[in-house]
């Protein structure tokens, strides 16, 4: 029998997982072409033409298959940290970089490194859930604050949550599943109470920063940079959605250089990269991912999915903040009765997942990272749906 505690775990499991494994049954029913599937962040579009020839010239290296430093290849490290620092407008080298099974297994390392049994680590809501599980897995509590009604971050919430059992703040932005890029009053706000709350509680607060959805942003906005803003900060990300890999699993982590106790932090890293079973991020990966450093996907072609679908929905009459990046959609549900819309797109063969899948009820989110003919074809479920919702349609 299995443990309580993973039994649990599974009757909680992620609303986007369970919409997307309904969407896999809907499929085999109607056929895959009449079924709707904005669940799962899993992009539809194909890695840039430069990831496949890089990758096979990798792979053609016969001497690329051995073990390697737990951190990753030194070569590797190195051209990830030369773009790191321009980007950062800090100065990163390959010492300070560890290369991961993806956003997911960096965030783990950082949090097995940080956490104590009872520490807390505090994010804010709407906030990818699995976070909860992460922290659960090394001892610590996820705890959630509100933001703002324009999903930016409430640095006073923040602050009130932080007690002497915080061990970090992990922000997201772009946000999933919002959408919305924290400005950069909202991040040195950020920073600054979390330094002075460091001095009160005699313990350093880190700043991990989840950023898989960096190079996804539009109208030329800019993400801000934690880096310069707070030095006791760790950056975690991917290359899942920008360069459409997500299978791969490959990503990175840094730690700031002026972060406290930053031997202790960057080689304890290295070793819960290890003893997590992770031993070393994918090798083949690691080889082909140096060489692409600032190639990304089209990111106009998901802008132009963005101004399609924000110009449709309106027209239903469905009330949104137009997403400032990453490929998410989250939506206002009627009446605030997010699982109700969700049952209703359902039965048009609409998947979308429910706001309290990101502990926000009230919204759903729509992944929009699909091809064109699923959000085409979705149109006349989505009108149809808001009619009966009561929705006042704009007049076309």
């Amino acid at each position: 029998m299995i443990s309580g505690k993973i039994r649990k775990m599974m009757e909680s499991s992620s609303f986007i997982r369970k919409m997307f494994e309904t969407g896999a049954r809907l499929k085999l029913e109607y056929g895959e072409d009449n079924v709707f599937d904005f669940s799962l962040g899993n992009p539809a579009m194909d890695p840039p033409g430069t990831f496949t020839e890089t990758l096979l010239e990798k792979a053609a290296d016969l001497h690329m298959h051995r073990y390697m430093p737990n951190a990753g290849y030194v070569d590797v490290r190195k051209k990830i940290a030369d773009y790191i620092s321009s980007e950062q407008e800090t100065k990163i080298t390959e010492n300070n970089v560890v290369m991961t099974s993806g956003a997911g297994g960096a965030l783990n390392t950082v949090l097995k490194t940080l956490i104590n049994s009872g520490d807390k680590v505090i994010a804010s809501i709407p906030c990818f859930m699995e976070y909860k599980f992460y922290c659960d897995n090394h001892g610590g509590e996820l705890e959630l604050v509100k933001g703002k009604s324009d999903f930016n971050l409430d640095i006073n919430a923040i602050e009130t949550a932080i007690t002497k059992e915080t061990a970090a703040v992990i922000i997201n932005s772009p946000n999933n599943p919002s959408g919305r890029i924290y400005p950069q009053e909202t991040i040195d706000n950020l920073a600054l109470m979390l330094e002075r709350k460091s001095n009160e509680t005699g313990r350093t607060i880190y700043l991990i920063s989840d950023e898989p959805y960096r190079k996804i942003v539009y109208d030329n906005l800019t993400v801000p940079q934690v880096m310069d803003a707070y030095k006791n900060s760790i950056i975690c990300t991917s290359y899942s959605k920008d360069l459409s890999i997500p299978g791969e699993r490959i990503g990175w982590l840094t730690v700031n250089p002026e972060a406290e106790d930053y031997t202790n932090l960057i080689n304890g890293i290295i070793l819960c990269n290890r003893i997590l079973g992770f031993v070393n991020a994918p090798a083949l990966m690691q080889r082909t991912i140096a060489e692409l450093q600032g190639v990304s996907v089209d990111i106009d072609l998901y802008r132009r999915k963005r101004d399609y679908l924000a110009k449709k929905l309106a027209e239903f009459g469905y009330k949104f903040r137009v997403p400032e990046g990453t490929f998410y959609f989250f939506v206002e549900a009627p009446e605030g009765d997010d699982m109700k819309i969700v049952d209703m797109l359902q039965k048009e063969r609409i998947l979308v997942v429910p706001g309290r899948g990101f502990s926000l009820p009230g919204y759903f989110r729509i992944a929009y990272c699909v091809e064109d003919s699923v959000i085409e074809g979705s149109m006349t479920g989505f009108e149809r749906t808001a009619r009966k919702s009561g929705l006042k349609q704009d007049e076309k």
